[in-house]
This record gives C-alpha cells, structure tokens and sequence, in this order.
C-alpha cells in the first residue's frame, strides 16, 4: 500500500432529534396531560489509534465523517433513539489539527486510545418538561442542538525506537531487512526508499524493538531538497538515532564529510533531533580490503573525533550486525528505566573505545 503521511478530512457530528409536543389521549382519562417525549442525541465523531495500521493511505479518498442525527420524540413520553457514534481509526503516531484555527487537538500514540473530534448534538425537550402549575397544557418544545463540524489535518509521525539516517545508497533499506522481517526496496540508485519503512527486530521472546528506514537525505533536506523534511519528521520519536555512511563511496565521497553534512541538516531542521543519540555505523565493509579495513575505519573515526558508539558492518555478509542489535536492545532497555544509572560502558561500542 503506498505510504501517506498527511491527510485532510471533514467531521460532522450528528443533530439532535426534536422534542415531541403531544397530549395524552386515553379513554376515562378526559383531562389527559401532556406527555412528549425528549429528542434523542446525534452521534458523535471519533478518531482511535490502530497498531495494524501504518498510512493515511484510506483517506485519500473518504473525506468526510458523518453521523446520524437523533430521533425526534413521540408520543407517551418516548424519547427518540439515539444516533450511535462512529470511529475512524487512525495510525499510531497520528497527529490532529483543527485547519481553521490552526489548534493542535492531539496526538494518539497508543493502540486503542480514542480522540472525540466532533461531539454530537443533544437531543431537544419534548412538552412534558415545561409542564407547571400555571401553564397545564404546554405547547412548546425545543429542537436538537447541532452536532459539530470541523475540518481536520492528520499528519503521521512514524513511532519507532531507532530511526536509520544516511544519505541515499548508505545501506539503510539493506541493513532493515537484514535484522528484521521487513523488506523494502534495495537498488542501487538514490531515493532506493520513497516512504518510511517499519522493522521489528527481535532478539527473544519479550525482547524486540521497532527500527524505521527514512528515504536518504541530501544537503538542503530541512529546507525541502530532495525529498526534503516531509520525512525528517519522521525521526523525530525515536529514541536513538543510527548514522549510516558508506565506508567506501563509488563515487569517491568523503565519508566523513558526508557524516557532518547530515549533522548540519538535523540541527537546522530541529535542534533536539540534533542533540538526539546517535550512532555511527559505517557500512558495506564487505567491499572493502579486510587488510585496509582497519585503517579506513580508523581514519573516518579521527577525522570525525567521534566519541560516541560506532559500528562497522555489512549487512550483504551478515558481519557485525549481532553486536549492533545487542547493543541497541541494552540501550534501550535501560534508557526505559530512567531511574537506573547508565555507566560508561555504553559509551564503548563492540568494544571499541
């Protein structure tokens, strides 16, 4: 299914039912009084969040969310039905916005969390409720309130653990499908990835964390070149950060330099995504002379001074990627219990200091 991470749609709640007049006509009952009944309430317009679903995809075409209105009232003091709500669910990541003001509802993050975006009408008084000691016969009865109308903007921030950053062809697609089940696009040509993808890696029962592959990024991504900001947003709720780059570029770029140009972009683009943890891993190692590797690595390590964690992999043979998701697991598993002290081993990636 193609990926859609933004949508608009209108919601429209539904009115309540009209309040009856009526007077009670009943045989031996000559003075009967008056008995009608309530409106019922229109139905309400609600948003929930699905784990099974992944794109806003659906409302490319379905826009508009209407509910029933509620049921007038009747007779013998019956009050009118009322309209049931109806859910529209939504991706988990998904954010809501009301487009005429430009307020911000909410975000649902959560499988099953629920969202009222358009509340419906309540239903009118029927005669019996303005029935008094000097008014017996009461003709008057109030109709439904309307439900409310809004147009909504959705927009879908992808919920990972790990988000995977690199220019285009850094072995993104190739290392998500090397650890986990899913399997995106890999080519050899830029923009391989059009769209986010969603990787579980799972170590063991219990032990399993989300990984997401953003189409590469160039110089100018967070003022929109290339495929621009509408997926750095997207690494914006992980965790941790993976910094990929090509040991050995065929078109003989400078690994490092690639490496501080996508520093630049996540800092211009938001200066807490570029404060976010973030890994090196330098990848394809299999393309290179095992009797160079060491020195190559070496060298983009210095030119960088990189002080955090870094990995050298390749995901085509399979090296190094065992030692890369133990350590993202451990990492994870202890950045979730804030109240634990993390020691300085965890700065000493695969053991390399």
């Amino acid at each position: 299914m193609k990926f859609v991470d933004e949508a608009t749609i209108e919601v429209r709640a539904g009115k309540g039912g009209p309040g009856s007049v009526s007077f009670r006509r009943e045989k031996y009952i000559p003075k009967g009084g008056p008995d009608g009944g309530d409106g019922g309430a229109g139905g309400s317009v609600w948003l929930e969040a699905d784990s099974g679903l992944n794109t806003l995809a659906d409302f490319r075409h379905a826009r508009l969310f209407k509910a029933r209105n509620g049921e007038p009232g009747a007779g013998r003091q019956r009050t009118g039905r009322s309209a049931e709500d109806i859910t529209i669910r939504v991706p988990l990541g998904t954010i809501v916005t009301a487009t005429e003001t430009d307020e911000r509802i909410g975000e649902l993050t959560e499988h099953g969390q629920r969202m009222l975006v358009a509340r419906g009408g309540q239903g009118g008084r029927g005669n019996i409720n303005f029935k008094s000691s000097v008014n017996r016969t009461p003709r008057q009865s109030t109709p439904g309130t309307p439900g409310e109308a809004r147009e909504l903007h959705l927009e879908l921030k992808v919920l990972a653990d790990v988000g995977l950053l690199g220019f285009p062809n850094a072995g993104k697609s190739t290392l998500i499908s090397a650890v986990s089940a899913a399997r995106p696009k890999v080519a050899d040509y830029p923009f391989t990835t059009l769209y986010p993808n969603l990787g579980v890696v799972s170590l063991e029962a219990g032990r399993s964390f989300v990984i997401a592959d953003i189409p590469g990024l160039i110089e100018g991504a967070a003022e929109g070149a290339g495929l621009g900001i509408q997926f750095l947003k997207h690494l914006q709720r992980t965790r941790l950060l993976l910094h990929l780059v090509d040991i050995a570029p065929i078109d003989g770029s400078d690994p490092a330099s690639q490496v501080r140009a996508l520093e630049r972009e996540l800092v211009r683009f938001d200066e807490d995504l570029g404060r976010r943890e973030r890994w090196l891993v330098l990848t394809k190692t299999d393309q290179v002379d095992q009797g160079e590797l060491e020195a190559l690595v070496s060298r983009i390590i210095s030119e960088l001074d990189w002080a955090g964690p870094w990995f050298a992999i390749s995901s085509v043979a399979q090296r190094g990627l065992d030692p890369l998701v133990g350590r993202i697991m451990e990492h994870l598993e202890r950045v979730a219990k804030p109240a634990r002290t993390i020691d300085d081993e965890e700065h000493a990636p695969d053991g390399h200091e």
